[in-house]
């Protein structure tokens, strides 16, 4: 896939995807299939298809540039993007500014690593299970932090750090 500015192809994207979801024994993470970090609708419907009873969310980190979290809901999914700018330059970070109606920032794709990256959606997205989004607001503005570290941090807030980690360490990340 060609996207601006540079030359992506699929087994390039680096990362992972998960699945998080909360039982009444604890949190269950599982792996999503790695199409999942180049398409929202995928991820989407990865998620959909889990049909479990209790809350359920994503975490992409898509080449630890930035992150997704998705939760899919009756009436669309809630997203976060931790980093808009990422939508120059790649479409899964663009498919999540246009599902929020956002517009892609108008940027050089020589100059996306000289502009301070900004989230767009929704920060209240897991504050239902325990991360206010006051907190996500600042995990999401630490920009000394890669993505994997905030994802580390949202699984430490919520409880299910120790689960992420298991999954990450199979995978080999």
């Amino acid at each position: 896939m060609v996207t601006a500015g540079r030359d992506v192809s699929e087994n390039e994207v680096d990362g992972y995807a998960v699945a998080v979801v909360r039982e009444e024994s604890g949190w269950k993470v599982s792996t999503l299939e790695t199409s999942a970090l180049d398409s929202l609708d995928d991820a989407e419907k990865q998620l959909r298809d889990l049909r479990a009873a209790g809350a359920v969310f994503g975490l992409l980190d898509v080449d630890d540039e930035f992150f997704i979290v998705v939760r899919p809901a009756p009436s669309g999914a809630r997203l976060l993007l931790s980093d808009a700018t990422a939508a120059v330059d790649y479409d899964i970070a663009a498919d999540v500014l246009d599902r929020l109606n956002v517009e892609i920032p108008d940027l050089d794709p020589d100059d996306v690593d000289d502009v301070d990256p900004w989230e767009e959606g929704d920060l209240s997205l897991l504050a239902d299970l325990g991360l206010p989004d006051g907190v996500m607001s600042i995990i999401v503005g630490d920009s000394d932090l890669y993505a994997d570290e905030q994802l580390g941090m949202i699984a430490a807030r919520l409880g299910f750090a120790d689960e992420l980690a298991q999954v990450l360490d199979d995978l080999g990340h």
